[in-house]
């Protein structure tokens, strides 16, 4: 995601969004880092999305961010009983918790979502909550992903066709296995997973809340944002609030839309609507005063108007000065 070294002469691996090809120009267009050594060698660092930072230090080891990495995933892993140890420490989503390169380096967004995936885990399972088998099933999911990736040199042809990671990318429907692939965020990134075989477990399935309705999930996963133990119990006063508005609102609009039954007669004889009966139809009709589901305090339609009280005299002195036939 944030680039590549490419050396000149050197075959370029096929990254799933490699921004370049062997028949490309050199240096490439993309190219943000050229060297050029004394023997000869050539080689570009080039980053399509300019993401990536170069920098030059005497001893990068010593210096962040590289003094901040957590262990590598690959070369130093955790054994199991410390990763079991250390999840059952962390009270955040474990996905965010994978993505934080302080405490394993070494895992994207495409691997983490993979080793979910592949270890049966909802991306937004809170990292303490898993359980020990839950937890041993990801280490191993981890180390063998991760392996096997190096091991081919990220080349993704060749990944194994049963994997998530050839169904993940675009956001667009699809199927993995023959299951329903949904997409939601965790992490702050774009997650896929599949509903049927990774569960939130435990009581946090019935305490997700979405932050925003959009980012639910078609099974109704929250996106990122879970509530702590006795939260929940503060939401049932709102709801009930929140049902007593939407009720009074409605009574507000059905009264403001219902026709008076007030009339009057007019020299002719025929019934015409009342005075009341017309204002309460121009606000129900007028573009773009028309009220909605909104209530009439909101426009002031509960307290009677100069103009309202004025409309009727104007009616009758003009009915008065109308001359006979």
């Amino acid at each position: 995601m944030a680039g590549a070294i490419y050396i000149k002469g050197v075959a370029v691996t096929n990254y799933k969004r490699s921004a370049v090809s062997t028949a490309d120009e050199w240096p490439s267009k993309y190219s943000k880092f050229f060297v050029e050594l004394d023997d000869g060698l050539e080689f570009s660092f080039t980053d399509k999305r300019r993401f990536a930072r170069v920098r030059l230090f005497d001893d990068p080891e010593t210096v962040p961010p590289i003094s901040e990495l957590g262990p590598d995933a690959l070369f130093e892993p955790m054994s199991v009983d410390n990763f079991v140890d250390s999840l059952s420490r962390k009270k955040i989503g474990i996905k965010a918790l994978l993505l934080d390169q302080s405490f394993i380096s070494g895992i994207g967004n495409w691997i983490a979502d993979e080793v979910f995936y592949q270890s049966r885990i909802h991306p937004l399972q809170i990292a303490s909550s898993l359980s020990r088998e839950s937890c041993e099933a990801l280490h191993k999911s981890i180390k063998e992903v991760v392996k096997y990736a190096v091991e081919v040199d990220a080349d993704c042809d060749r990944f194994p066709v049963e994997w998530l990671f050839h169904h993940r990318w675009g956001k667009k429907p699809g199927k993995v296995d023959g299951k329903e692939i949904e997409f939601i965020t965790a992490g702050g990134r774009t997650t896929a997973y599949v509903p049927q075989l990774q569960k939130l477990t435990g009581t946090q399935s019935n305490k997700m809340v979405a932050a925003n309705p959009g980012q639910l999930s078609a099974d109704g996963d929250a996106a990122n944002e879970v509530l702590a133990d006795g939260e929940d119990d503060d939401l049932k006063p709102r709801k009930r609030v929140a049902t007593f508005r939407a009720v009074r609102g409605q009574q507000k609009k059905d009264a403001i839309s219902a026709p008076s039954r007030k009339t009057r007669k007019n020299v002719g004889g025929k019934e015409k609507p009342s005075i009341e009966h017309i204002e309460n139809e121009d606000v129900d009709t007028m573009g773009p005063n028309k009220i909605g589901s909104t209530s009439n305090d909101e426009h002031g339609l509960d307290k009677p108007t100069a103009r309202a009280g004025k409309i009727p005299d104007r009616v009758t002195r003009r009915n008065k000065m109308k001359p006979s036939k």
